[in-house]
């Protein structure tokens, strides 16, 4: 039977991506399979979450598929996304936010894209979002 596995991310500086999404979302870095060139990061659970993959290919700056992670309040939403910027997420200057976003686009320490979506004031416009 086919499962949706987990989402895996092309990074350049695999410890810099761990440190970075650990920390982001609370997770740990499993040894399941740990080299060099990947890591897999896991719930409190053991859940597998995030793959993190060297990799060799450019950012793409709207890419098909992104992380969307979801919090409940605007305020919420603002409070995150000051602390992913201080772990080390930039704001993208992004030219398509609808009028009355409910997400803001941030990269990560490599440049790969992802939204902080505030699920009180979702959809805005979906289709407008990376990707």
């Amino acid at each position: 039977m086919l499962r949706l596995g987990f989402p895996t991310i092309g990074v350049t500086d695999v410890e810099r991506a761990v440190r970075f999404w650990t920390s982001a979302l609370d997770l740990t870095d499993s040894p399941e399979w740990a080299t060099e060139r990947w890591r897999t990061l896991v719930d409190s659970g053991g859940s597998r979450v995030i793959g993190l993959m060297r990799s060799e290919s450019p950012v793409e700056r709207r890419p098909r598929v992104h992380l969307d992670l979801v919090v409940d309040t605007t305020a919420e939403q603002e409070a995150e996304v000051a602390r992913l910027i201080g772990l080390g997420a930039t704001r993208i200057d992004w030219d398509d936010y609808p009028p009355k976003p409910d997400f803001v686009v941030l990269a990560d320490p490599d440049g790969n894209p992802f939204c902080v979506v505030d699920l009180s004031r979702a959809p805005s416009g979906s289709a407008e979002a990376p990707g």
